[in-house]
């Protein structure tokens, strides 16, 4: 169980290590393939793993939010922030929405 939590230590660690390395900063027009691929394997499994964590705990939240008039603001930090990061942003960008600009 040690080893585990050892093994699960490095393994976030690394992730985020990858994320923050200068190597795959770039301009948010053209991301670089390194970024591209971090994004792919590390970000977007991450992102769509913290938006069902959001969703769960939102609906766990739900009667306290309803009491305290607040359920639209919960719905969109829980649900909806966490869900556009990691489903509406181009490939290897660090801001959420769509790529405007025009493929090559």
């Amino acid at each position: 169980m040690e080893m585990q939590k050892r093994l699960l230590t490095w393994m976030l660690t690394g992730c985020l290590m990858l994320c923050a390395a200068p190597s795959f900063a770039g301009s948010v027009d053209e991301p670089s393939t390194g970024a591209m691929a971090a994004d792919l394997m590390i970000a977007r499994p991450i992102g769509a793993a913290i938006t069902v964590l959001g969703a769960v705990t939102f609906v766990a939240s739900l009667p306290f939010s309803a009491l305290g008039g607040n359920v639209g603001k919960a719905g969109k930090a829980l649900v909806v922030d966490p869900g556009r990061a990691a489903f509406v942003r181009c490939l290897g960008c660090k801001t959420t929405g769509r790529d405007s600009s025009p493929s090559k």
